[in-house]
């Protein structure tokens, strides 16, 4: 890897000492399915809950007939319950590595000079499957809370969290040539990115996250990613991406003293102001068709629309925000205080919801929005139709909108879904409203319909489109639309079908055509109906 010189240099693990840690973690069949068998579904779960009693007490009942599993359990005492283990365990289970260098990586620690060693770091497997198919990492980061024992230190470097797993999953799956990641962490994203790109740059303002993020580029054996050390767009002044994918430290904390700033979540400025420096700053760093990809909290105010903030900090590029939940100021501050690890019932923890909550009033915020962010960089080369040749409605891109139901299935990631929707997106954006009623659509697979009957009645009094992918969204149709949609097997034109409704209904066929075609287009940008094949 070709890295621009930064103070993390320091920080470069031996190759040959990870290619020893992977053989034993090989051999011990290190992986999220064999540890699952390894303590049950029940112990799996509790972890989940940040509980690792019942996973301990199944290790402990079981410890005399562990036989060729026994590397496989030290590792899940050692790296995941964060337990000291004895020093012969844990030195069989990484006979290749050795304990002297596992301490070198930072790996274990001795317990006091005694005769056991703990964890340094957090080591445990990732299981994961996106467009490319099934692939398993191993994932090096700091120590949580349950190994610890108590809260968070102000520089740790997470693992692989809810936000990681979320952004991951919506990351376009579709080739890239240079990709950016920005705010790597662990360098999971780039791990990520690394699948679908040529050349994926990873920074963060943490030299210790870039630390770790090379460990566990050179553990998995990754190629082509680069890492640079700096805050924000300052490691990239002047270069210009095809991907932008950020997990940026959004979380909204109070600029007071006594408030811990932690680096993996916290970007140091007022309110959501760190959300608004990505979005602007993308486009200035993207290529023409770029998309720039992010999670992001914004902050809902009494006196003003979050969705209008939102669209001026897209500014020159085209957007698809969805907002996925919202949370009331209450208990947005009692997350993130306990995601620290103050525990409630506290003085610490009531000191700290003070400070939230009076830094929510000054600025009067009701509400916190979550959600995910796509911007692009319009192509010049490809400039769009003018809208009154498409019924007024305009071509560009600029899509925000409220999702907060449950998404549908998407096996692939929902990445998958969203590549398909802008490329549908921007084919009918293409198509003039005569070229579009000359297209023959069908019925995404996924898509089913719905009627509901007041008991006795004839004609239904509700008819639904439900997806069963993508976003999972529901959409009332009138008559004419159902009618449309059911027609919709790639034998008619979009035309030929209106035409059909209009003398059916006895309307007029333009003035239908007028009220459906829109409808038409809507349904093809959220993949409901696709186009046909090109």
């Amino acid at each position: 890897m070709d890295d621009v010189p930064d103070p993390a240099a320091e920080r470069r693990p031996s190759p040959e000492l990870l290619t020893r840690l992977r053989a034993d973690l090989e051999a011990a069949r290190y992986t999220v399915d064999a540890l699952e068998a390894l303590w049950g579904a029940d112990a799996a779960a509790a972890l989940h809950r940040g509980e690792r009693v019942p996973a301990r007490r199944v290790l402990d009942a079981r410890r005399a007939g562990h036989g060729t599993s026994a590397g496989l359990a030290t590792l899940a005492e050692l790296f995941v319950l964060g337990l000291p283990v004895p020093v012969e365990d844990a030195a069989a289970a990484l006979p290749s590595l050795g304990l002297a260098g596992a301490a070198e990586l930072g790996l274990v620690a001795d317990d006091a000079g005694g005769p056991f060693v703990r964890a340094g770091l957090d080591l445990r497997p990732y299981a994961f499957a996106d467009a490319h198919g099934e692939g398993h990492w191993w994932i090096v980061s700091d120590l949580g809370e349950l190994a610890l024992g108590g809260p968070l230190g102000e520089q740790h470097v997470l693992g692989v969290g809810g936000a990681s797993m979320t952004l991951s999953g919506l990351m376009l799956p579709t080739p890239a040539g240079r990709v950016l990641d920005l705010g790597t962490g662990c360098g999971i994203q780039a791990m990520h990115a690394s699948r679908f790109a040529t050349r994926v740059v990873a920074t963060d303002i943490s030299a210790r996250a870039l630390g770790l993020a090379r460990v566990n580029v050179g553990l998995n054996g990754i190629e082509g990613v680069e890492f640079r050390l700096g805050s924000l767009f300052e490691p990239v002044v002047g270069e210009r991406f095809d991907r932008i994918v950020s997990n940026p430290p959004f979380v909204i904390t109070p600029r007071v003293a006594g408030v811990p700033e932690y680096e993996y979540r916290d970007g140091g400025l007022v309110g959501d102001a760190i959300v608004e420096q990505v979005m602007r700053g993308a486009a200035g760093h993207l290529t023409g068709g770029g998309v720039a990809q992010l999670l992001g909290n914004w902050e809902v105010r009494d006196d003003g629309d979050a969705f209008e903030r939102l669209r001026d900090w897209a500014g020159e590029l085209e957007y698809w925000i969805v907002e996925r939940e919202v949370q009331r100021v209450t208990e947005y501050a009692e997350t993130w205080i306990r995601d620290g690890g103050t525990r409630p019932g506290t003085a610490e923890f009531d000191r700290l919801y003070d400070a939230w909550l009076d830094d929510f009033e000054r600025r009067g915020v009701r509400e916190i929005g979550f959600g995910y962010v796509l911007l692009r960089r319009p192509d010049a080369a490809s400039p769009p139709l003018p809208a009154a040749a498409r019924g007024g409605r305009p071509a560009r891109l600029a899509r925000i909108e409220r999702l907060h139901g449950p998404l549908g299935a998407s096996p692939g990631g929902l990445g998958v879904h969203l590549a398909e929707c802008l490329a549908a997106h921007d084919r009918q954006s293409s198509l003039d409203d005569r070229a579009l009623s000359d297209a023959r659509l069908t019925v995404a697979g996924d898509v089913t319909e719905e009627r509901h009957h007041w008991p006795g009645d004839e004609h239904p009094t509700a008819m639904l489109l439900r997806q069963g992918g993508g976003f999972g969204r529901v959409v009332e149709l009138d008559t004419g639309l159902a009618a449309l949609v059911g027609a919709c097997d790639g034998e008619l034109s979009v035309g030929a079908v209106i035409a059909a409704i209009a003398q059916l209904l006895e309307v007029d066929e333009t003035a239908l055509a007028a009220d459906l075609l829109p409808a038409v287009r809507a349904l093809i940008d959220d993949g409901m109906l696709l186009l046909p094949a090109e």
